[in-house]
């Protein structure tokens, strides 16, 4: 039987190449206890890697840490824009608590998506205008021959 409220497989970062991808384009947002790296992933849902250091401690607090993450994540799937892919990163553990990361996760994933909307999109002078198409032929057809 499917998790009904889970996260499911398609929803989850797992390749490291893709982990590599975000990491490299830099597209942030941060607070005091969270930092949040997003990239447009072509889809039309959002997925979500976790990276939780082995400095934050042993493997039972790392594990609380992810567990918090993904919950914060999952509830908040409704008020995080899709389209992009996510990296949720801790900056501090002390005091973390699900409903400190229920307003940070949305709130954080909403102005990294804005960040890659703004600074990766091409610039003005690439985009097509719209006064540049061309106007349609006063004979109207085909190159204006008429075969009667």
């Amino acid at each position: 039987m499917p998790k009904q409220f889970g996260l499911s497989r398609r929803e989850r970062l797992r390749a490291d190449a893709d982990f590599d991808r975000l990491f490299q384009l830099r597209q942030t947002s941060s607070d005091a206890s969270l930092v949040v790296f997003a990239a447009p992933n072509q889809l039309s849902w959002a997925r979500v890697g976790l990276a939780v250091a082995r400095k934050w401690g042993k493997a039972h607090v790392r594990n609380r840490i992810h567990r918090l993450l993904r919950e914060a994540f999952r509830l908040s799937k409704p008020q995080i824009p899709t389209g992009y892919d996510y990296i949720l990163l801790p900056r501090k553990i002390e005091g973390l608590t699900l409903r400190q990361l229920l307003q940070s996760v949305p709130r954080l994933a909403a102005r990294a998506a804005a960040r890659c909307q703004r600074e990766l999109a091409p610039p003005a002078s690439l985009q097509p205008d719209a006064d540049a198409t061309p106007a349609p032929s006063s004979q109207g057809g085909f190159g204006g021959q008429d075969k009667s």
